[in-house]
């Protein structure tokens, strides 16, 4: 099932969505300060090519709230709202169920990207 939603999710934008995720890394790692928001932006890039059978842990101290607390106001309330977005829309069929949770799960991870990690599930 995972192989399967990961392919649907491919085709129907996320590898378009994955390679902007790229793109953005790549342009905010050529400057060092935004070397952290990059790795951030890479880290978006890795769930979105395959967000079925990946869970993101949260965790950090300090540091990350800081950080996420920076990269909210500078932007990722945004890109949280437009996951949220995508993902309320797809929730309107039943097919499209799956899909917005995943979309939801990319919504908290934008939000707060600092201090997360994206794993393999394991059920």
């Amino acid at each position: 099932m995972r192989l399967i939603g990961n392919i649907c999710w491919l085709l129907l934008g996320g590898l378009a969505i994955a390679l902007a995720w790229t793109l953005v890394g790549i342009v905010l790692c050529l400057t060092v300060v935004g070397i952290p928001l990059g790795v951030q932006a890479f880290k978006m890039a890795r769930l979105t090519l395959t967000p079925f059978g990946r869970q993101v842990i949260y965790g950090g101290g300090l540091g990350s709230w800081l950080a996420n607390l920076l990269w909210i106001i500078l932007g990722g309330w945004w890109l949280a709202l437009a996951y949220l977005a995508a993902g309320l829309v797809t929730m309107l069929t039943v097919v499209g169920i799956p899909f917005g949770l995943q979309a939801f799960k990319m919504a908290r991870l934008a939000l707060m990207p600092f201090g997360s990690s994206v794993r393999v599930a394991i059920l």
